[in-house]
């Protein structure tokens, strides 16, 4: 009869089962599913990347380039995981650069007057972390709109920064600080570990405590956050303090890769930490996130500009190619889940 159907444990019913009809079918429709690939955009760029400038260049997956380009890409991770912390409440950080470059000259200045490796890293990261309290308090407790607030905050400590270097580099020399840039395990150097720990801190922060949860509800909604109990001011006021603090440390990673302490701000970290967070699926209206996106967002961006200097293509070129990226992966934002 036309109405009857096969008993689950009918012979149909397990040869649909062994052939794995359902299953398969179940894959081809996730593979063709737009949003599928957005959500998986920054590890399928990365790849693609991977793959196309080996067969370009045979150098590129050598084990040197390797470490060179994890090294590299320690500080953009560092800066892209504080920027993931922000945006996820809808806001944004425009001063990290800025604030890094401010925390450098700290950093050189104080290792100048006494020698002292540790109180200069102190002194450092205390420098982030106060101007990334100053944007928490501006955006939160100021109520100013946090594009305006870090965009004075950017101009702030640039221009401190180069008052109190005068304009020039502060030259550092330490074996210690030395190791951080060149040595390390395998072709993983210092940085990049010490990038890979602070990643992993902050997933366990950002998907396993009560911050977390807040600081994505901040973003999904305020209000209604805030009427269920949550200090929306205070999750602001931490997210900003974080990403500043985050600078601080990228700002002793760049001291120990350059060897010195430049006032001249360098706003590609601020546009690649960006880039970054957008590449890695990070919501930029907030209440979606992810800590492990922006860090393979931070490794693709480092290996588009290593494969294209391999080529021996113009850096000009270089800001054109990530911008285009960038643009692409946020055409591919609007289909995530």
């Amino acid at each position: 009869m036309t109405g009857l159907k096969a008993p689950s444990g009918s012979a149909t019913a397990e040869h649909a089962d062994v052939d794995g009809g359902p299953r398969r079918s179940g894959a081809l429709a996730q593979l063709k599913d737009v949003g599928f690939w957005a959500e998986w955009a920054a590890l399928a760029g990365l790849v693609v990347l991977v793959v196309v400038f080996q067969a370009s260049n045979s150098t590129f997956l050598s084990s040197g380039n390797i470490e060179a380009m994890l090294t590299s890409s320690a500080i953009l991770i560092v800066l892209g995981v504080g920027q993931t912390f922000v945006i996820s409440t809808g806001g944004i950080d425009l001063s990290v650069a800025s604030v890094m470059t401010f925390a450098a000259v700290v950093f050189g200045l104080v290792y100048k007057q006494n020698s002292n490796l540790i109180l200069a890293c102190i002194a450092a990261l205390l420098a982030g972390l106060v101007f990334g309290a100053i944007n928490g308090v501006l955006v939160a407790r100021g109520k100013i709109t946090d594009f305006i607030a870090t965009l004075g905050t950017l101009s702030a400590a640039s221009g401190v920064a180069l008052i109190m270097s005068n304009g020039k580099p502060t030259t550092v020399i330490n074996s210690t600080l030395l190791t951080l840039s060149s040595g390390g395990v395998g072709l993983f150097g210092w940085s990049f570990i010490i990038a890979a720990v602070i990643a992993v801190i902050a997933d366990v922060v950002y998907f396993r405590t009560r911050f977390g949860t807040h600081v994505l509800a901040t973003g999904g909604s305020a209000e209604a956050a805030g009427a269920a109990g949550v200090r929306t001011d205070r999750i602001k006021l931490g997210v900003y303090t974080i990403a500043g603090l985050l600078a601080g440390v990228a700002a002793i990673l760049l001291v120990s890769r350059v060897g010195a302490a430049e006032p001249a701000a360098n706003t590609a970290y601020l546009l690649n930490s960006v880039a970054a967070v957008v590449l890695g699926g990070v919501s930029l209206v907030g209440g979606r996130g992810s800590i492990f996106g922006p860090v393979v967002g931070g490794l693709l961006l480092t290996a588009l500009t290593n494969g294209l200097t391999l080529l021996g293509v113009s850096q000009f070129y270089q800001p054109l190619s990530v911008g285009i990226v960038v643009v692409l992966a946020a055409l591919f934002s609007r289909f995530q889940k």
